[in-house]
């Protein structure tokens, strides 16, 4: 191999690793679990919803079955909330990783419960009430992501 080449070669490394290097941090920023989904004007009023459906073994039993069915949560953020589902490759940013234990204590079940209703803007989140489930359902499956935790 000739200087040039080795120069040529030495400087597409360089390139590629910065490259990559400037990826995670998009990546590491588009994931930040403390970043509130719900607009600056609303986030608020949803703060300060309550979940109005009792929390019990058998209500987080339906959650479950709802995540995993009729919400389609699984297809984006997993079946076991890890951000992992087969559509989560397609998105940018990724779906959120529900175990993180910094989000789940960051994130209030309004701000959760209307992300579910509403979508969530700059994400590939879309908006499940009415079209995929009912509000009581939503605040059902909220119970169930709270016992999501990180292996």
């Amino acid at each position: 191999m000739n200087i040039k080449n080795a120069q040529k070669l030495r400087m597409c490394c360089v390139i590629g690793v910065l490259g990559l290097f400037g990826s995670e941090i998009v990546i590491a920023a588009e994931r930040d679990p403390l970043k509130p989904r719900v607009p600056d004007g609303e986030l608020a009023a949803a703060q300060k919803m309550a979940n109005p459906v009792a929390s019990s073994p058998d209500t987080i039993a339906k959650g479950k079955g709802l995540y995993e069915g009729k919400g389609t949560c699984t297809k984006c953020h997993g079946p076991k909330g890890m951000g992992d589902g087969p559509l989560s490759k397609n998105l940018k940013p990724s779906p959120r990783t529900l175990t993180n234990a910094e989000w789940q204590k960051a994130r209030t079940d309004g701000e959760m419960f209307w992300v579910i209703k509403n979508g969530s803007p700059g994400t590939g989140m879309v908006t499940l009430i009415p079209s995929d489930i009912n509000e009581e359902e939503a605040w059902t499956i909220i119970h169930y992501v709270r016992t999501l935790k990180a292996n």
